[in-house]
Parts: C-alpha cells; sequence; structure tokens
C-alpha cells in the first residue's frame, strides 16, 4: 500500500531554495468500479448519480437523460439500492464488500511487488466512481515519487463503460499534474492462461465441495446494451471467448455450460440470454442443480452478493429449481492474486527488468 511519508531530498547540487523531490519509483494503481461511502440515501445518491451520469455507462443526450436521472430515477433509486448495499455491507468495517476484497487484493499484490522489485514499486488501489478516486490516488503517487504510473483495471473483458471509463478518469488525473509521469495501462486478460486456469480451478474447488454435481454451470456476465455491440465494443466477444476457454480447460461437452448477461437497466434490448430469465428456463427444462460464477467480475459484489445469490437464485427456486450453487469472484485467492501479478510484470518490463 501506499507510503504516505515517502523520503523526499534535494537534488544533488541543487540551491538551499529548491523544492524536496521524492525517490523516484513506479506506482501501480488498481482500480475498480466504486462503492457508495454508506446505504443510507444521501451517500447511495451521491454514488449513483456519478455513475449514471457518466457517458460511458448511459449515452442518452444529457438534455433528455439527465433531467429523468436527477427528478425520477434518483428520488426513489437510492431506497432500493441502499436496501440491497446494506444486505450485503461489511459492518464490521463499516463499508461495502468490494471495498474489503479489493484492499486486500491490493496488500496481497504489494506483498508481490516486494517480493520481485523491492521498495521500487508502490501498489495502491482507486474506484472509478465514489471514493477513493482516481485523482486523489494518482496525486498521492506522483507525490510519492512515482514517475511511472502502471494503470490496472480490475477487469478481465474490455467495455466502454468499464476499461475504457478507468483509463478515461486516470487519464484527466494526469492531465493536472504539473509532472506528469509516463503512463501505461494493461491489456484485457479474459484469454490469459493463468486467469482462464485460476477460474477452473475455483470451479473445480467448489464442485468437489457439493454431493452432486450441478447440471450446468451457468457463467454470468455483467450486461450491456445490445446496441454496444454493433456499435463495435468487444466485451460480447471476449465473454464467449472466456466461457469456450474455461469449458476447455475443464475438459467439459457444451452441454455442461452456457453464457448468459445479468444486470439489464432500462428499456434497450440488452445481451441475451439474460440470466435472471435463464435460470428460470433452466429449471423449466428439467436442470434441477446448477452452479453459477460471474468471471467478468474480480471481486465480490452488489451484483453478485445480492442479484445473483438472491434475486436470480429466486426465479431459478421459483420456476422448479432445487440447488442453486453460486461460485465466488476470485476476489484475493491465491492463483489470482498470481495471475494478475504475472500480468503487471509483464506491463512492467522495461521501465524495471
Amino acid at each position: 500500500m501506499l507510503d504516505a511519508s515517502p523520503t523526499a531530498t534535494r537534488p544533488a547540487h541543487a540551491t538551499e531554495d529548491h523544492p524536496k523531490v521524492a525517490k523516484e519509483r513506479v506506482g501501480v494503481l488498481l482500480a475498480n468500479l466504486g462503492t457508495p461511502d454508506h446505504y443510507s440515501y444521501w451517500p447511495m445518491r451521491r454514488y449513483l448519480s456519478e455513475f449514471l451520469s457518466d457517458r460511458r455507462v448511459i449515452d442518452y443526450p444529457a438534455w433528455k437523460w439527465q433531467p429523468l436521472l436527477q427528478l425520477i430515477i434518483l428520488t426513489k433509486r437510492p431506497f432500493g439500492s441502499g436496501a440491497a448495499y446494506k444486505s450485503i455491507w461489511n459492518h464490521d468495517k463499516g463499508e461495502s464488500p468490494l471495498m474489503t476484497i479489493t484492499r486486500d487484493q491490493t496488500e496481497k499484490m504489494a506483498a508481490a511487488m516486494r517480493e520481485t522489485y523491492g521498495d521500487q514499486v508502490i501498489v495502491d488501489f482507486c474506484m472509478r466512481y465514489g471514493n477513493p478516486s482516481t485523482k486523489s490516488k494518482v496525486e498521492a503517487l506522483v507525490a510519492a515519487g512515482c514517475r511511472k504510473i502502471l494503470f490496472v483495471p480490475l477487469y478481465p473483458h474490455y467495455a466502454g463503460a468499464t476499461s475504457a471509463t478507468a483509463n478515461d478518469a486516470f487519464f484527466r488525473a494526469l492531465m493536472e499534474q504539473t509532472w506528469q509521469p509516463a503512463a501505461r495501462t494493461v491489456e484485457p486478460y479474459f484469454d490469459q492462461p493463468d486467469y482462464i486456469d485460476a477460474l477452473a480451478r475455483s470451479v473445480e474447488e467448489s464442485y468437489s465441495k457439493l454431493e452432486k454435481k450441478p447440471d450446468i454451470l451457468v457463467c454470468s456476465y455483467h450486461g450491456m446494451p445490445q446496441r454496444y455491440l454493433m456499435q463495435g465494443d468487444p466485451y460480447h466477444c471476449q465473454c464467449q471467448k472466456t466461457t469456450r476457454l474455461l469449458k476447455e480447460r475443464l475438459g467439459w461437452a457444451d452441454t455442461d455450460i452456457v453464457t448468459t448477461f445479468q444486470s439489464v437497466f432500462g428499456p434497450e434490448e440488452w445481451l441475451r440470454p439474460y440470466t435472471v430469465e435463464h435460470v428460470a428456463e433452466l429449471a423449466k427444462q428439467g436442470k434441477k442443480n446448477i452452479a453459477v460464477i460471474a468471471p467478468a467480475f474480480s471481486a465480490d459484489c452488489i451484483e453478485t452478493l445480492e442479484e445473483i445469490n438472491e434475486e436470480i437464485c429466486e426465479s431459478f427456486e421459483h420456476a422448479g429449481g432445487e440447488t442453486f450453487t453460486y461460485i465466488p469472484c476470485l476476489n484475493d485467492q491465491e492463483s489470482h492474486i498470481a495471475a494478475l501479478s504475472q500480468m503487471v510484470r509483464r506491463n512492467l518490463k522495461g521501465w524495471l527488468d
């Protein structure tokens, strides 16, 4: 994690009035979607307003969308979303599970980087929406002497509404720096062998604890409007490839695994099939025992702990399903941290070898 008190000295041969400069290091900044500061109304409203005002997420014209958002949606939605967050909230730490898990991932990544690079690398995390903001963390890394920053959106798959908007926030933060560091962003890792292997191992471990093997594994990815695919967003294709590679790594048949999409919002047609509808259809087809995994999420969050474990599970059970198993995200599992660390090391080549 970031050392808030970096050692700073004046450059050699500098005059006494020259400002001190921190020791030069490399920053690794992990980024996740974000979280409200609390599940009560106003923190939820601030968070949802920032999220749903992002043109990468909702690209309707502002003159049409903002009145609807501010006057109608945000008067009601914070109550429902707040109740959902309250049901999964980490009350011991006073934060959402996403915050807890991302911090744990960062601490383990920092330990892995110390083993390789000693004190040359600082690892920290930020959120695209809410706190800690991308801007605040970029400022802190620069103040700590990071002349180079590797930005790591924690999304295996590229999408305009996830990876791209995270990168946008990072680049905007760099624009405000007087002494701008060199910068890199990581590529999507949806098809990297170590990531696929980590997913497969999580499935194998979960299945080994069950009395009966599920009839099918549902790979539920966060959805997006179908229109985005038509506009050239590669997310849908990358999700399909992850499912195929996972199936091949597990040695399964096509009928053992399926790709679906969740979290539909608004009146548009989204990527299909919809998870909440498809699990009900599976139950009606006689597949009474299913497992669900969410490969597009690097950490468990509201969409997995509440939406999958509650709404989607209820849909399955109401349609006659019997056993519903949710396989947690990779979170801070050793195999996940190892895969992420390997990706970071690849991207640091040339800066640190």
